[in-house]
């Protein structure tokens, strides 16, 4: 890492593993990047702010889902590092990679009121997927953090949920 980014503090966020009534898990492809990679619902934290109300703040604002019900706060929390082509280039360079609080949440709506067209759209599309599935759809630098969350929440038995 450059010695200018390495004493860069962690962004503070949120991420949301939302489920849909089957068990799969929400996912949805980035505006910014071209290549195919898939990502939960996930921001930052406002100074002040409870972690699960910016969860839910995070989630209506890149998804407009609104219905949920929450089924457990995740354990832990999960950091991810940028890599070198991103750092000092995202999140204004403030920030060398995040610290991120994770929510496991049941989707109780219907799918036609998701809708990622939002007043600052992040997302090009939506799907849900297999939880399995899920480490083979995100972009590299997150996949120890979307390893990890598949582990913790096939652990959880979902299918008691």
């Amino acid at each position: 890492m450059n010695k200018k980014f390495e004493n860069l503090p962690l962004r503070k966020g949120v991420g949301i593993v939302v489920l849909n009534k089957e068990n799969k898990v929400f996912v949805a492809k980035r505006i910014d990047n071209s290549k195919d990679f898939w990502q939960m619902p996930q921001g930052g934290v406002n100074d002040g702010e409870d972690l699960l109300a910016a969860a839910y703040r995070e989630l209506e604002e890149e998804t407009s889902i609104k219905k949920v019900e929450l089924i457990k706060e995740i354990d832990g929390t999960l950091t991810y590092e940028l890599p070198k082509h991103l750092l000092g280039v995202i999140w204004k360079g403030k920030f060398k990679g995040q610290k991120q609080k994770w929510f496991l949440m049941r989707y109780l709506g219907d799918d036609s009121e998701i809708n990622i067209n939002t007043k600052k759209p992040e997302f090009l599309e939506w799907k849900w997927i297999d939880i399995k599935l899920l480490t083979e759809v995100v972009v590299d630098f997150k996949l120890n953090v979307y390893r990890e969350l598949k582990d913790k929440i096939l652990k959880l038995s979902i299918n008691r949920f």
